[in-house]
């Protein structure tokens, strides 16, 4: 027997390694088109900011919100909702346009707040998702 003919056939290299790079390619296109079909490269730079938070009920019709640390924000995109009617929202001390760590905000309700009610703020991108990057519920 020549074993020599053996160890030198390499007709079946070539197509295996044609399947293999076949099954890469379309791997990656099924990758690709799926995350723009689902929307996720739209989201890229979107992400909410990471910061904390005090929440401070001083009585029963307010409560100052103080950044304590983290991301700048932008006020101009933040917004609050509440179980209770918001009457005003009294922007951070310091500069207007951003809000730093120290600052506080203080949210005047239009009646007394009651016992479980719960104030979230929502950071708004421009891309137009939006998250809620912190809340508080009144145990008063």
């Amino acid at each position: 027997m020549d074993l020599t003919h053996i160890l030198d056939d390499d007709r079946g290299v070539s197509p295996v390694i044609g399947v293999i790079l076949m099954v890469a390619i379309t791997v990656i296109l099924a990758a690709v088109i799926g995350t723009f079909v689902l929307g996720l490269g739209s989201n890229v730079g979107n992400n909410a900011p990471s910061a904390t938070f005090n929440w401070d009920y001083g009585n029963d019709t307010s409560v100052n919100v103080t950044h304590q640390g983290g991301d700048v924000i932008d006020n101009s995109s933040i917004s609050y909702t509440s179980d209770g009617e918001i009457n005003s929202v009294a922007g951070p001390t310091g500069d207007d346009s951003q809000w730093t760590a120290g600052e506080t905000t203080t949210i005047v309700y239009a009646n007394e707040v009651s016992s479980g009610n719960t104030t979230s703020m929502v950071w708004q991108s421009s891309g137009g998702s939006s998250s809620i990057i912190s809340s508080s519920t009144y145990q008063g």
